[in-house]
């Protein structure tokens, strides 16, 4: 029988190992590939920021420039008003009104015209230019709606410089009756976003753009002049754009056809959005390279340790061994960091056990975080488990004595263990607990309430001699289940005499 039994396990043992070499070859590889899509969802959330930081350093260099070009329109607004700025000679009057905004790099014309849309003060000389721009989208804006304030155009080709491509930032000029008097314009060359948007670095099919709310295309990186001026309006892009003062979403293109990563902002003061995309293949680039080498190292590898999963299998199998009791002597939740179910188990035989002999009361809370696989499909898993480690600390700040005791129990639900807890203890902590949890105010879109909450049941038992915990567990899941489908986010009591 010996004999046999050895070669049995002889007969076995190769087999067991292969398999085993097998086996963890395939956890290797799948380990592997897990960081492989880690590093390719880091890849993506720092394109992601790089994108955000972009759209900031334009959005900002923009509006201090538009801020500069409103108060030089302003400053000539009030000139206009003043008798004694308009009895001053030309050259004075002019270099009053327009001080030194009119030599400022990418400003073009920047004129007065009159109630008929003629050029009657010029930044670029004492004798103005000739010139009607009646006809002008800047102008009829300002003629037609007294309360326009500063209106910034689409883009046009400018007539007083050949042709260059350029917007109007412009005010209405007004008679003190109200009536309208003419307007006042700065011409701002395209060239400026231009080069503005050339400086940003987003890879060879990257692309930046400055688009009015409108729709209009004011500006494009890579530069074609034939999108700038184009509606976009009923593009997939920009109605995304129009969602939301900012965010980010992948969509291919309408331009184009390239797939990328898009961030927009939406100017707070200004009808404009700042966009800036990096081309998805631009952002994996990198990490294909290094997943083509790891991927090739780690297939080579493998093969070799199934090769000498041979000679490893007895130690292997000794080491494995280890590690499961290991893991099976472990008592506490990885995540949260409470006690897990099979320690939980434990205690709630040895603490039913003494309040029977002491006829004290016992009291359980079971705790479960309301829509919580909504919360995962919105926020992802790794959201999903910081919102449980910040529930767990949220239990455990709140169990003080030391007889107290939380555990995990699975998934989104946990147990709070109350020894020598009457009824109104067990329901003052819970309310604690679920306020304390609500008081953490994690964003939760697919909640009633909006941010992560909890529902509890608690119940409060004496028990008999002859009595189990089950009763007291399945009471406190009635209570869990009571406050779930009476609104959530709130705390369901039970509890059990000794009489009933």
């Amino acid at each position: 029988m010996g004999l046999g039994n050895r070669l049995w396990r002889g007969h076995l043992a190769p087999h067991a190992i292969i398999a085993g070499g097998i086996f963890i070859t395939l956890v290797m590889i799948s380990l592997c590939a897990t960081v492989l899509y880690d590093a390719r969802l880091d890849a993506m959330d720092r394109a992601r920021d790089t994108s955000r930081n972009l759209a900031l350093i334009a959005q900002r260099d923009i509006e201090r420039n538009f801020e500069l070009c409103a108060l030089s329109l302003q400053a000539v607004v009030d000139g206009m008003r003043d008798p004694a700025v308009l009895a001053l000679p030309p050259r004075l009057r002019r270099q009053v009104l327009f001080d030194r905004a009119a030599t400022a790099k990418y400003l073009g014309s920047m004129l007065v015209l009159d109630a008929s849309g003629n050029i009657v003060v010029d930044s670029a000389g004492d004798v103005p230019r000739q010139g009607n721009f009646s006809d002008r989208k800047y102008f009829i804006v300002q003629r037609d709606s007294p309360n326009a304030g500063l209106y910034i155009s689409d883009p046009f080709s400018s007539r007083l410089r050949n042709g260059s491509p350029s917007i109007a930032l412009s005010r209405r000029l007004s008679h003190p009756d109200g009536s309208f008097a003419g307007i006042v314009l700065i011409a701002m060359n395209l060239e400026y976003f231009h080069t503005l948007f050339a400086g940003l670095s987003l890879g060879p099919h990257g692309a930046v753009s400055l688009i009015g709310r409108n729709g209009i295309m004011i500006m494009r990186q890579p530069y074609d002049v034939r999108t700038i001026g184009r509606d976009i309006g009923k593009a997939a892009t920009f109605r995304r754009f129009r969602t939301a003062a900012e965010g980010s979403f992948s969509e291919t293109a309408s331009i184009d056809g390239v797939r990328r990563l898009y961030y927009f902002r939406n100017f707070p003061d200004l009808p404009l959005i700042i966009m800036v995309a990096e081309a998805e293949q631009d952002i994996y680039a990198g990490w294909r390279r290094r997943a083509t080498t790891i991927g090739s190292l780690m297939i080579a590898f493998a093969l070799a340790f199934v090769a000498l999963a041979f000679l490893l299998g007895a130690q292997l199998r000794r080491r494995m061994r280890a590690e499961s009791e290991l893991e099976l002597l472990a008592r506490t939740d990885g995540l949260t960091g409470l006690n897990n179910r099979r320690t939980l188990g434990e205690i709630l035989d040895q603490e039913w056990r003494r309040a029977r002999r002491t006829h004290s009361m016992f009291s359980l809370l079971f705790v479960d975080i309301d829509r919580f696989k909504a919360y995962n499909d919105t926020y992802g898993h790794q959201a999903g488990d910081d919102a449980l480690a910040a529930v767990a600390r949220c239990i455990g700040n709140n169990i003080r004595r030391p007889a107290d005791s939380a555990a995990r129990y699975g998934g989104e639900e946990f147990v709070v263990v109350l020894p020598d807890t009457p009824p109104a203890g067990a329901a003052l902590i819970a309310e604690q607990i679920r306020a304390a949890i609500s008081e953490l105010a994690i964003e939760h879109a697919g909640s009633e309430y909006g941010r992560v909450t909890a529902s509890i049941g608690a119940a409060s038992w004496a028990p008999e001699q002859d009595s189990d915990v089950t009763a007291v567990i399945k009471a406190t899941d009635e209570a869990l289940y009571n406050a779930k489908a009476t609104g959530r986010n709130k705390v369901s009591p039970f509890w059990q005499d000794k009489k009933g």
